[in-house]
Protein backbone atom coordinates (compact mmCIF):
# COMPACT_ATOMS: atom_id res chain seq x y z
CA UNK A 1 0.00 0.00 0.00
CA UNK A 2 1.34 3.45 -0.26
CA UNK A 3 1.43 5.88 2.55
CA UNK A 4 -1.22 8.69 3.04
CA UNK A 5 -2.54 11.06 1.08
CA UNK A 6 -1.56 13.94 3.91
CA UNK A 7 2.00 12.61 4.14
CA UNK A 8 2.36 11.64 0.36
CA UNK A 9 2.04 15.40 0.03
CA UNK A 10 4.97 16.14 2.17
CA UNK A 11 7.57 13.80 0.95
CA UNK A 12 9.85 15.17 -2.05
CA UNK A 13 9.16 12.32 -4.21
CA UNK A 14 5.47 12.33 -4.02
CA UNK A 15 2.96 9.14 -3.33
CA UNK A 16 4.66 5.96 -2.77
CA UNK A 17 3.69 3.05 -3.64
CA UNK A 18 4.76 -0.24 -2.09
CA UNK A 19 4.50 -3.83 -3.44
CA UNK A 20 5.25 -7.17 -1.73
CA UNK A 21 5.56 -10.67 -2.79
CA UNK A 22 7.33 -13.99 -0.74
CA UNK A 23 9.44 -11.38 1.13
CA UNK A 24 10.18 -9.24 -1.83
CA UNK A 25 9.40 -5.57 -1.37
CA UNK A 26 9.42 -2.71 -3.98
CA UNK A 27 8.77 1.05 -3.61
CA UNK A 28 7.93 3.21 -6.37
CA UNK A 29 7.17 7.01 -5.83
CA UNK A 30 4.75 8.94 -7.91
CA UNK A 31 7.29 11.20 -9.31
CA UNK A 32 9.39 9.91 -11.87
CA UNK A 33 7.87 6.26 -11.22
CA UNK A 34 10.55 5.84 -9.65
CA UNK A 35 11.96 2.46 -8.50
CA UNK A 36 12.77 4.26 -5.23
CA UNK A 37 14.29 0.70 -3.16
CA UNK A 38 13.91 -3.18 -3.59
CA UNK A 39 14.54 -5.54 -0.96
CA UNK A 40 14.53 -9.39 -0.41
CA UNK A 41 14.39 -10.55 2.44
CA UNK A 42 14.69 -7.62 4.42
CA UNK A 43 18.03 -6.72 2.24
CA UNK A 44 19.25 -3.99 0.41
CA UNK A 45 19.56 -5.04 -3.46
CA UNK A 46 19.04 -1.60 -5.26
CA UNK A 47 20.90 1.57 -3.53
CA UNK A 48 17.96 4.28 -3.53
CA UNK A 49 17.05 6.89 -1.47
CA UNK A 50 15.14 7.38 1.36
CA UNK A 51 11.58 8.14 1.94
CA UNK A 52 12.37 12.14 3.14
CA UNK A 53 14.90 12.76 -0.34
CA UNK A 54 14.55 13.16 -3.66
CA UNK A 55 16.47 10.82 -6.16
CA UNK A 56 20.26 11.89 -6.71
CA UNK A 57 22.43 10.64 -9.78
CA UNK A 58 19.87 9.14 -11.70
CA UNK A 59 18.64 6.52 -8.83
CA UNK A 60 15.84 4.03 -10.06
CA UNK A 61 14.68 6.76 -12.81
CA UNK A 62 12.72 6.28 -15.71
CA UNK A 63 15.18 7.75 -18.50
CA UNK A 64 12.79 9.01 -21.42
CA UNK A 65 12.40 9.82 -24.62
CA UNK A 66 16.21 9.37 -24.68
CA UNK A 67 18.28 7.50 -22.06
CA UNK A 68 21.98 9.16 -21.30
CA UNK A 69 23.12 11.94 -23.13
CA UNK A 70 22.92 14.35 -26.46
CA UNK A 71 25.34 16.41 -26.39
CA UNK A 72 24.87 20.28 -26.37
CA UNK A 73 21.26 19.16 -26.26
CA UNK A 74 21.03 19.71 -30.03
CA UNK A 75 19.72 17.36 -32.46
CA UNK A 76 17.95 17.41 -36.03
CA UNK A 77 14.72 15.03 -36.81
CA UNK A 78 11.67 15.16 -39.17
CA UNK A 79 13.20 18.35 -40.63
CA UNK A 80 13.07 20.24 -36.65
CA UNK A 81 15.83 21.98 -35.14
CA UNK A 82 15.72 20.80 -31.26
CA UNK A 83 17.33 22.06 -28.85
CA UNK A 84 17.16 20.75 -25.24
CA UNK A 85 17.39 22.20 -21.75
CA UNK A 86 21.34 21.38 -21.20
CA UNK A 87 20.82 19.71 -17.48
CA UNK A 88 24.30 18.12 -16.92
CA UNK A 89 25.92 21.96 -17.12
CA UNK A 90 29.39 20.89 -16.60
CA UNK A 91 29.47 19.01 -18.99
CA UNK A 92 26.83 20.80 -21.60
CA UNK A 93 25.12 18.06 -22.26
CA UNK A 94 21.07 16.94 -21.86
CA UNK A 95 20.71 14.00 -19.97
CA UNK A 96 18.43 11.23 -19.31
CA UNK A 97 15.23 12.61 -20.88
CA UNK A 98 11.99 14.80 -19.78
CA UNK A 99 9.71 12.58 -17.46
CA UNK A 100 12.41 12.25 -14.05
CA UNK A 101 10.59 14.88 -12.45
CA UNK A 102 7.17 14.67 -13.60
CA UNK A 103 3.84 13.54 -11.43
CA UNK A 104 3.13 9.77 -13.25
CA UNK A 105 -0.32 8.97 -12.69
CA UNK A 106 -1.66 5.49 -11.16
CA UNK A 107 -3.04 3.08 -13.66
CA UNK A 108 -3.60 -0.01 -12.07
CA UNK A 109 -2.30 -1.39 -8.67
CA UNK A 110 -2.16 -4.81 -6.79
CA UNK A 111 -0.46 -6.27 -3.73
CA UNK A 112 2.69 -7.29 -6.19
CA UNK A 113 2.62 -4.76 -9.13
CA UNK A 114 1.66 -1.30 -10.17
CA UNK A 115 1.32 0.80 -13.14
CA UNK A 116 2.06 4.53 -13.61
CA UNK A 117 1.78 6.66 -16.94
CA UNK A 118 2.87 10.14 -18.05
CA UNK A 119 2.45 11.93 -20.92
CA UNK A 120 5.39 13.70 -22.70
CA UNK A 121 3.81 16.95 -24.82
CA UNK A 122 5.84 18.70 -27.62
CA UNK A 123 7.87 21.25 -25.72
CA UNK A 124 11.09 22.94 -26.59
CA UNK A 125 13.85 20.22 -26.74
CA UNK A 126 11.09 17.63 -28.14
CA UNK A 127 8.03 18.35 -30.27
CA UNK A 128 6.28 15.02 -30.23
CA UNK A 129 3.70 13.18 -28.36
CA UNK A 130 4.40 9.73 -26.74
CA UNK A 131 2.61 8.05 -24.06
CA UNK A 132 4.29 5.70 -21.26
CA UNK A 133 3.13 3.09 -19.11
CA UNK A 134 5.68 1.02 -16.60
CA UNK A 135 4.92 -1.78 -14.86
CA UNK A 136 6.69 -2.78 -11.56
CA UNK A 137 5.67 -6.51 -11.09
CA UNK A 138 6.96 -9.18 -8.14
CA UNK A 139 6.75 -13.09 -8.90
CA UNK A 140 8.90 -15.80 -6.98
CA UNK A 141 11.70 -14.85 -9.80
CA UNK A 142 11.88 -11.57 -8.57
CA UNK A 143 11.24 -7.97 -9.76
CA UNK A 144 10.07 -7.25 -14.00
CA UNK A 145 9.67 -3.83 -15.28
CA UNK A 146 7.76 -3.60 -18.15
CA UNK A 147 7.21 0.28 -19.83
CA UNK A 148 5.38 0.61 -23.25
CA UNK A 149 5.42 3.70 -25.30
CA UNK A 150 2.71 5.18 -27.69
CA UNK A 151 3.39 7.84 -30.19
CA UNK A 152 -0.55 9.88 -29.63
CA UNK A 153 0.54 12.31 -32.22
CA UNK A 154 0.41 12.73 -35.81
CA UNK A 155 4.24 12.91 -36.78
CA UNK A 156 6.58 10.16 -36.69
CA UNK A 157 8.67 10.42 -33.11
CA UNK A 158 12.08 9.82 -32.58
CA UNK A 159 11.94 7.33 -29.02
CA UNK A 160 14.53 6.40 -26.66
CA UNK A 161 13.90 4.86 -23.03
CA UNK A 162 16.42 2.92 -20.32
CA UNK A 163 16.12 2.93 -16.60
CA UNK A 164 18.83 3.94 -14.04
CA UNK A 165 19.16 1.39 -11.23
CA UNK A 166 21.99 0.99 -8.92
CA UNK A 167 22.86 -2.95 -7.67
CA UNK A 168 24.55 -3.44 -4.12
CA UNK A 169 25.32 -6.45 -2.15
CA UNK A 170 25.35 -3.90 1.21
CA UNK A 171 29.23 -3.63 1.17
CA UNK A 172 30.65 -0.90 -0.07
CA UNK A 173 32.60 -0.21 -1.69
CA UNK A 174 32.06 -2.06 -4.53
CA UNK A 175 35.58 -2.98 -4.94
CA UNK A 176 35.65 -6.41 -3.14
CA UNK A 177 32.59 -7.34 -5.38
CA UNK A 178 32.56 -9.76 -8.44
CA UNK A 179 30.89 -8.22 -11.86
CA UNK A 180 29.91 -9.68 -14.66
CA UNK A 181 28.66 -7.65 -17.93
CA UNK A 182 27.48 -10.21 -20.71
CA UNK A 183 28.70 -7.76 -23.71
CA UNK A 184 32.08 -8.51 -25.95
CA UNK A 185 32.02 -5.00 -26.78
CA UNK A 186 31.71 -1.20 -26.00
CA UNK A 187 31.29 1.87 -28.23
CA UNK A 188 33.48 4.88 -28.60
CA UNK A 189 31.18 7.66 -28.02
CA UNK A 190 34.01 10.29 -28.94
CA UNK A 191 31.82 11.61 -32.19
CA UNK A 192 28.30 12.50 -31.10
CA UNK A 193 27.21 13.07 -35.32
CA UNK A 194 28.31 9.53 -36.14
CA UNK A 195 26.94 6.12 -35.76
CA UNK A 196 29.42 4.75 -32.59
CA UNK A 197 32.19 2.05 -33.31
CA UNK A 198 31.90 -0.77 -31.17
CA UNK A 199 35.08 -1.36 -30.29
CA UNK A 200 35.88 -5.43 -28.51
CA UNK A 201 36.30 -4.90 -24.81
CA UNK A 202 39.93 -4.75 -23.91
CA UNK A 203 41.61 -5.95 -19.95
CA UNK A 204 40.11 -3.14 -18.29
CA UNK A 205 36.47 -3.75 -19.84
CA UNK A 206 36.16 -7.26 -20.22
CA UNK A 207 33.87 -8.76 -17.72
CA UNK A 208 32.51 -11.21 -19.72
CA UNK A 209 33.53 -13.71 -17.32
CA UNK A 210 33.53 -13.00 -13.25
CA UNK A 211 36.12 -11.05 -11.69
CA UNK A 212 36.77 -8.92 -9.07
CA UNK A 213 35.95 -5.01 -9.63
CA UNK A 214 38.89 -3.62 -7.48
CA UNK A 215 39.32 -0.07 -8.77
CA UNK A 216 38.13 -0.17 -12.04
CA UNK A 217 36.50 2.43 -13.01
CA UNK A 218 33.58 2.50 -15.40
CA UNK A 219 30.95 4.57 -17.39
CA UNK A 220 31.22 2.47 -20.32
CA UNK A 221 28.15 1.96 -23.09
CA UNK A 222 28.57 -1.95 -23.85
CA UNK A 223 26.93 -3.59 -27.06
CA UNK A 224 26.58 -7.21 -28.61
CA UNK A 225 25.36 -8.46 -25.97
CA UNK A 226 25.58 -12.03 -24.99
CA UNK A 227 22.02 -13.55 -24.97
CA UNK A 228 20.55 -16.94 -23.01
CA UNK A 229 18.41 -19.10 -24.95
CA UNK A 230 15.89 -17.44 -23.26
CA UNK A 231 17.03 -14.10 -25.44
CA UNK A 232 17.82 -12.60 -22.01
CA UNK A 233 21.29 -11.23 -21.11
CA UNK A 234 22.43 -11.20 -17.74
CA UNK A 235 24.84 -9.08 -15.84
CA UNK A 236 25.76 -10.03 -12.09
CA UNK A 237 27.41 -8.90 -9.07
CA UNK A 238 28.46 -10.92 -6.26
CA UNK A 239 29.46 -11.03 -2.68
CA UNK A 240 32.54 -13.85 -2.73
CA UNK A 241 32.66 -13.09 1.36
CA UNK A 242 28.78 -13.48 2.09
CA UNK A 243 28.06 -15.42 -1.01
CA UNK A 244 24.78 -12.82 -1.95
CA UNK A 245 24.47 -12.38 -5.54
CA UNK A 246 22.10 -10.01 -7.40
CA UNK A 247 21.79 -10.51 -11.31
CA UNK A 248 19.69 -7.72 -13.75
CA UNK A 249 18.84 -9.02 -17.30
CA UNK A 250 16.91 -7.49 -20.03
CA UNK A 251 15.03 -8.44 -22.97
CA UNK A 252 16.22 -7.82 -26.83
CA UNK A 253 14.44 -4.76 -26.80
CA UNK A 254 16.90 -3.46 -24.63
CA UNK A 255 20.59 -4.04 -26.69
CA UNK A 256 23.13 -1.46 -24.53
CA UNK A 257 24.19 -1.46 -20.84
CA UNK A 258 25.57 1.57 -19.38
CA UNK A 259 27.76 0.20 -16.69
CA UNK A 260 28.99 2.89 -14.20
CA UNK A 261 30.62 2.32 -10.92
CA UNK A 262 29.42 5.28 -9.73
CA UNK A 263 32.62 7.36 -8.94
CA UNK A 264 31.64 10.81 -9.40
CA UNK A 265 27.91 10.86 -7.63
CA UNK A 266 26.65 14.20 -5.58
CA UNK A 267 27.53 12.73 -2.40
CA UNK A 268 31.36 11.65 -1.31
CA UNK A 269 29.68 8.56 0.81
CA UNK A 270 27.75 6.86 -2.18
CA UNK A 271 30.74 6.52 -4.63
CA UNK A 272 31.58 3.08 -5.30
CA UNK A 273 28.62 2.37 -3.04
CA UNK A 274 26.45 0.53 -5.63
CA UNK A 275 26.93 0.08 -9.33
CA UNK A 276 24.29 1.31 -11.57
CA UNK A 277 23.62 -1.20 -15.12
CA UNK A 278 21.03 0.57 -17.50
CA UNK A 279 19.08 -1.18 -19.47
CA UNK A 280 18.98 1.03 -22.85
CA UNK A 281 17.08 0.86 -26.08
CA UNK A 282 19.71 3.18 -27.65
CA UNK A 283 23.35 4.53 -27.07
CA UNK A 284 24.16 8.16 -25.71
CA UNK A 285 23.61 10.98 -28.10
CA UNK A 286 21.04 8.24 -30.09
CA UNK A 287 19.11 11.83 -31.07
CA UNK A 288 22.06 13.34 -33.06
CA UNK A 289 23.68 9.81 -34.42
CA UNK A 290 20.76 8.36 -34.95
CA UNK A 291 22.02 5.27 -33.70
CA UNK A 292 19.51 2.68 -31.96
CA UNK A 293 16.78 5.46 -32.12
CA UNK A 294 13.18 4.05 -32.53
CA UNK A 295 10.69 5.82 -34.63
CA UNK A 296 7.54 5.30 -33.98
CA UNK A 297 4.71 6.01 -36.80
CA UNK A 298 1.90 8.04 -35.79
CA UNK A 299 -0.40 5.39 -33.40
CA UNK A 300 2.38 2.66 -32.93
CA UNK A 301 3.67 1.59 -30.03
CA UNK A 302 6.94 -0.40 -28.84
CA UNK A 303 7.63 -2.36 -25.42
CA UNK A 304 9.96 -3.72 -23.46
CA UNK A 305 10.99 -5.44 -20.07
CA UNK A 306 13.98 -6.04 -17.81
CA UNK A 307 14.34 -7.02 -14.37
CA UNK A 308 16.19 -8.05 -11.02
CA UNK A 309 16.54 -11.56 -9.39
Amino acid sequence: MAVNAGASATLPSGEQFVITHAGREATITEVGATLRSYRVDGDDVLDGFGEDERATDGRGQVLAPWPNRIAEGRYRYGGRRCQAPLNEVRGRTAIHGLVRWLDWSLVARAEASVSLGCAIRPQPGYEWRVELEVTYDLDERGLTVRLQAVNTGHERAPFGAGFHPYLTLGRAPIDGLELIVPATHYLDLSDPDRLPPALAVDSERDFTAPRRIGKTRLDTAYSELIRGDDRHAVARVSDPESGRSAELWVSPAYPYLMVYTADAVGHPDRRRAGIAVEPMTCPPNALRSGSGLIELAPGASWSGSWGVR
